[in-house]
């Protein structure tokens, strides 16, 4: 099928009638939703500390305070998407409670991950936030998500290491930029210079962080703060790294080998939405990524509409048979649908 065919056949003005009025972010859905889960992550992660080690109390704690940060430091994806100076203390509070002490500030994904969604850039080589899973061999996505293990460590190299010695040595100051200053996965990618949307003082954000990790390390050479703060914070991120590599390997069909400019609805059917169930999928996909389709096709809905919006498009369309070729049941059926996909192609 044609991208002209694709781009006649499907009902874009029809689906864009049914969820004009839902376009609009509520500013009190975001605090509410982010203070609430960034306040029990960090609870639950002093609780860890203080209950008795490998108690089924310390189990239930990680997991709440994991989830909850996982939630929390998802949200960065909304602000790439939030309209150009909105949200500026909502960033700010973010930043300090969620994206520095996570080691991942908003500057590493603004600009990044909106040239992920224009049509000239989505799925080609220059795409940070695409590898063509499906047509190379099987095992690279496994090596893709075991890499989550070692991302902490690299992210602690990044802020404690490499920025103050980037600004003793010009040329390490050109490659954290464009080699380690953007959450990609593709390792071919370079940062532009100038891919910045929002955080046009990103410099404060990346010296802050460099604080932050200074001080906690330094805490606990003096034993102000105990060892197992640090072996906590990294088995957090080891988890939230995770379960976002799990995530990322089913929002795409990942078909694209890179040298093919996909039309907007090529894009839209090269992602994949998983409404799957509130209490489980929620977990895994938070803050609105379970219906990942549904946002390219729309990307300024906010996170709290792409719910009501997959239901009326999924029900409201007068032909729904394109919109419903994204759907998937679960990770396990998006996983095994880019897992048979790749191991097919090297057949």
């Amino acid at each position: 099928m044609t991208e002209m065919k694709i781009d006649q056949e499907f009902p874009l003005r029809e689906a864009h009638d049914l969820v004009r009025d839902l376009m609009t972010p509520n500013p009190v859905i975001y605090w509410l939703d982010f203070l609430f889960h960034v306040s029990l992550g960090w609870t639950a992660f002093v609780m860890v500390l203080l209950v008795p080690l490998f108690s089924a109390w310390q189990l239930v704690a990680f997991v709440i305070a994991a989830l909850s940060l996982y939630r929390a430091v998802t949200f960065i994806h909304e602000l790439t998407h939030l309209k150009k100076g909105t949200f500026k203390i909502f960033r700010l509070v973010w930043n300090l409670t969620s994206g520095i002490p996570l080691m991942t500030p908003s500057f590493t994904y603004d600009g990044v991950h909106y040239d992920h969604h224009k049509p000239d850039v989505y799925g080609t080589s220059e795409d940070g936030e695409y590898i063509p899973f499906a047509i190379q061999r099987p095992v690279l996505m496994i090596g893709y998500v075991l890499f989550s293990f070692f991302l902490p460590l690299i992210f602690i190299i990044r802020y404690l290491l490499l920025t103050p010695m980037s600004y003793l040595i010009p040329p390490l100051r050109k490659f954290c930029w464009e080699r380690a200053s953007s959450l990609v996965i593709n390792p071919n990618y370079k940062r532009h210079k100038n891919t910045i949307r929002n955080d046009k003082y990103w410099q404060l954000q990346e010296f802050a962080t460099f604080v932050f990790a200074t001080t906690a390390i330094t805490c606990v050479i003096l034993e102000i703060l105990t060892y197992k703060v640090l072996i906590l914070w990294y088995l957090v991120g080891i988890v939230i790294f995770l379960l976002n590599s799990l995530r990322t390997l089913v929002a795409h069909a990942y078909r694209n080998p890179g040298n093919h400019r996909m039309g907007f609805v090529e894009q839209y059917l090269d992602s994949t939405n998983i409404p799957g169930n509130l209490f489980i999928t929620a977990l895994w996909a938070p803050v609105g990524l379970r219906y990942h389709a549904t946002h390219h096709l729309f990307i300024s809905l906010p996170y709290h509409n792409l719910g009501k919006a997959q239901r009326r498009l999924a029900s409201g369309l007068s032909d729904n048979t394109l919109y419903l070729k994204t759907m998937r049941s679960s990770m396990r059926d998006a996983l095994k649908h880019i897992w048979g996909e790749a191991s097919a192609s090297r057949r």
